[in-house]
């Protein structure tokens, strides 16, 4: 009975499909002007078999529909013909956008639309424009623009189309708060964020304004600077904007740290038949960071290590990765280190790199076209991509080819604004400063570092323009020159003005791991004026000087991170060495910082400073190449009013030394949320005067210690010290309280 019911059933269906299928011989296509009927028969998608039935009729409305061709479409079947009627949508003739005035701003709209000129009329389209468009002013900080679209009829149906925008003020970022279990203080973490609170006086900055791009930035900086502290479940909530009226907004940022995380054992996978011996050297690297707080930095740096073995052994078809398992509060960390396909790289593509050029772009790759291809080195190109800083976006797609042993690489980039112009301005116990500079990080789209700045103090005037390749000519060593021009007026102070201009050119580049070489030649004209009130030693050297330097510079840098420095060391070690010189003035320098983690979350760093600089043929160094103490090695005492004097001017020594400890002080007022202590302790020395055996050089170990208090002010950051000299000079003069308060615009 069953089987009887079923094939009826079968049998009504096939009726009813052959009730409503119709064979035809021909398709008439009406109303087209501008589209042809074999262009018309291509978006319908008709099959040769000359069957329809409705549902085909509705398959053939929706696809010429979906063409954007058409205002009205209309299908059916006459006379054994299939008819298709078609009342074709206007031809747009010109898309005009108003109310723009940044040209930049402009142009990068009409990029974006669908729409374009000599397209058709489409009203979808022209909606998801109009979004497409207030969604780019939104990440360009204009939260309240409008739009008002408009036609106008040109005849023959043809019509312009019109974006007219009002822009509206751009949205103000007036307050930037952290809320949840955030560990840090709001001051720690706003130096963390780009995004910074509007003030009247921020007529330059751009980060004052509410942007969608740049608050998920801070979202990525504030994830890593909490994973670099052993924060591994740090979540980073959707920060959100708080209207406050007046265009302006409050953005929350809403943090859960979690528990700390440390790391417990490490382990490495090889293929069967690679020898363990070749990975023995990373045993040193996991030892050392064996009970250590998580780190992605410390992740970064086992990654490297595996990276320099598998390039230095040449193994090109192996990749790593990295398994975590959480036991408690403890991380093991599994490094898998696998074979990868085996495959050649034959065409790299570049795309969307309007602005950079194309060789800057490819000198940053370590993988070429012919090369065996290495996942590892390709993971590699595409963060130095990222790091150059030119794109918002990187991404990478390999591609088969009809050799399954080759395939193509396809980089596209979507680059981003990287100028800047800078204006700041500081007032201290030492005087006030006022800052200006203009940068470029992709200076005409070759990769070129350009920057200009000038400085203006109560007594000095400083210029600088300087340009630097990172990597020129992708021989991973960086060529840069500067031109500089410093005025010097100690005149009432110290009884003589200097004036030096001059230029230099050098080079530099990874010697070693972590090991920077940077060696150039410099050149100078130097011009001493004395007064009245100066000796009759220092009017001696009054007049011009021309002066050639060799320099150099090592620096051997092991911290963790460059901000905020929790762990590891730096030094550095520069020399000036006199090619041609009336003095032939040798200037040596050495500098020691190290830091340590202690009780918990006090970073304690200890310095060490050395400077010297004395005559290779026995004249006398000139006044403005004698050396000061710089006031952050030695806090308690005034600038520029330690050491030697030379009747009633201080004249700087031929050598320097100091000694500086400090801690920080979480554990003090908690609570101050934009308020940090730390504790230090300053030991220095100045001594020297080579022009004259008659003047004591006043040789003695100056030292003191004191309190250092950071604030965050609604004018910018406020440095103050109160310090307790231990021992000084008998010339020397004591300052007991000093204070910097510094803004940007």
């Amino acid at each position: 009975m069953f089987k009887v019911i079923f094939q009826f059933i079968i049998f009504t269906l096939f009726l009813t499909f052959s009730v409503f299928s119709e064979n035809y011989e021909k398709v008439i296509v009406n109303g087209n002007d501008r589209i042809s009927d074999e262009t018309i028969l291509v978006f319908s998608e008709i099959t040769d078999d000359r069957i329809l039935n409705e549902n085909l009729i509705n398959d053939i409305l929706k696809k010429l529909y979906k063409s954007g061709f058409f205002k009205d479409v209309n299908v059916k079947l006459e006379n054994n013909n299939l008819i298709i009627n078609v009342i074709e949508n206007p031809i747009i003739q010109t898309v005009f956008i108003k109310g723009i005035k940044r040209k930049k701003t402009e142009e990068s709209l009409y990029e974006i639309l669908s729409i374009k000129d000599r397209s058709s009329y489409n009203l979808s389209l022209i909606d998801k424009d109009e979004n497409a468009i207030l969604n780019y002013l939104k990440e360009e900080g204009y939260y309240f623009s409008k739009i008002t679209t408009s036609r106008q009829d040109l005849g023959d149906n043809k019509i312009d189309l019109l974006y007219e925008i009002e822009l509206g003020a751009k949205a103000k970022i007036s307050k930037i708060s952290f809320i949840g279990d955030k560990k840090f203080k709001d001051s720690t973490l706003r130096n963390v964020i780009v995004s910074e609170e509007y003030r009247f006086w921020k007529f330059i900055s751009g980060k004052k304004h509410l942007n969608e791009k740049l608050i998920n930035y801070d979202k990525r900086l504030l994830n890593n600077f909490f994973k670099n502290r052993g924060f591994f479940n740090v979540k980073i909530g959707s920060s959100f904007a708080n209207y406050l009226g007046n265009d302006k907004f409050e953005i929350i940022y809403n943090i859960s740290s979690g528990e700390k995380f440390y790391f417990n054992e490490f382990n490495v996978n090889l293929p069967i038949d690679y020898e363990p011996s070749n990975f023995d050297q990373l045993n040193k690297t996991f030892d050392k960071f064996k009970g250590e707080a998580y780190s992605l930095n410390a992740i970064d740096k086992v990654l490297k290590e595996i990276d320099k073995i598998v390039l230095n052994e040449q193994f090109e078809f192996l990749k790593s990765t990295v398994k975590e398992q959480i036991e408690g509060n403890l991380i093991n960390l599994t490094f898998e280190i696998g074979e990868s396909e085996k495959f050649y790289v034959e065409k790299i593509n570049i795309y969307g790199n309007n602005i950079t050029r194309e060789d800057v772009i490819r000198n940053n790759l370590l993988i070429d076209e012919g090369d065996a291809f290495n996942e590892l080195l390709q993971t590699k190109s595409t963060n130095r991509l990222k790091s150059l800083n030119f794109f918002s976006k990187v991404d990478t797609e390999i591609i088969n080819n009809t050799d399954q042993s080759k395939k193509i690489i396809n980089i596209t980039v979507e680059e981003k604004p990287t100028g800047e112009i800078m204006a700041g301005a500081g007032v201290g116990t030492s005087g006030g400063t006022v800052a200006f500079g203009v940068s470029e990080n992709n200076f005409l789209g070759r990769g070129i570092e350009f920057s200009s700045d000038v400085t203006l103090s109560g007594e000095t005037l400083k210029g600088l323009i300087s340009l630097n390749n990172p990597n020129y000519k992708g021989s991973n060593r960086s060529l840069n020159s500067s031109v500089e021009s410093t005025v010097t007026d100690r005149l009432t102070d110290f009884g003589y003005k200097s004036s030096k201009t001059g230029f230099s050119v050098g080079s530099g580049f990874e010697f070693y791991d972590d090991l920077y070489w940077n060696t150039g030649i410099s050149s100078y004209i130097d011009k001493l004026e004395a007064n009245s009130s100066a000796s009759a030693t220092m009017k001696k050297q009054e007049g011009s000087y021309f002066d050639s330097f060799f320099n150099q510079t090592f620096r051997y840098d092991k911290r963790n991170q460059r901000y905020k420095t929790t762990d590891g060391f730096i030094t550095r070690f520069s020399q000036n060495i006199p090619i041609i010189s009336d003095t032939y003035t040798l200037t040596n320098s050495y500098d020691y910082k190290t830091y340590n983690q202690w009780l918990g979350e006090n970073i304690v760093s200890l310095g060490f400073y050395l400077k010297t600089t004395n005559s290779l043929n026995g004249e006398d160094v000139k006044l403005s190449e004698r050396l000061y103490l710089p006031t952050s090695k030695l806090r308690g005492f005034e600038a520029g009013k330690v050491g030697p004097k030379d009747g009633s001017s201080y004249i700087g020594g031929n050598y320097i030394s100091s000694v500086n400890i400090a801690t920080t002080l979480p554990q003090i007022l908690p609570s101050l949320q934009n308020t940090n202590f730390s504790l230090f302790f300053d030991a220095a020395n100045i001594w020297g005067i080579d022009y004259s055996s008659t003047l004591a050089d006043d040789s003695k170990i100056r030292s003191s210690i004191g309190i250092a208090v950071d604030f965050y002010t609604p004018v910018g950051p406020l440095n103050f010290s109160l310090s307790e000299v231990i021992t000084k000079g008998s010339n020397d003069t004591a300052e007991a309280f000093r204070f910097n308060l510094g803004t940007t615009f």
